[in-house]
């Protein structure tokens, strides 16, 4: 994958989870804040102060996420980004961890190309 493809596809996978938490199932749910500043996304959780940072590694061609729960790192398999050690999906993981974070259980679905 060329550089340029991964900024792509991971500019997509911002975008997309920006969006499906603006989503009003999901406003109802939990209350976050996200800010976005180029190739990073926070989302702070507005009840306790947490936050989930994920951003782009375009060097190493891999979405990070830091959480409460950890760190993870994700390459794209061609469909979905997969994370480097236990082959979890980005958005399914995402999901749990806000879930966790957020004390709501909700759901994130991938609206990227």
């Amino acid at each position: 994958m060329t550089e340029s493809e991964f900024l792509t596809l991971a500019d997509a996978a911002l975008r997309s989870i920006e969006t499906a938490l603006e989503l009003p199932d999901i406003v109802d749910a939990v209350d976050v804040e996200c800010s976005r500043s180029g190739n990073v996304l926070e989302i702070e959780f507005v009840e306790n102060g947490s936050k989930i940072i994920v951003n782009s590694q375009a060097p190493m061609r891999e979405m990070w996420v830091a959480a409460k729960s950890g760190g993870f790192h994700y390459k794209h398999d061609g469909q979905q980004w997969r994370n480097t050690r236990d082959d979890s999906e980005l958005f399914t993981a995402l999901s749990a961890m806000i879930s966790q974070q957020g004390g709501a259980e909700i759901t994130l679905s991938a609206q990227e190309s």
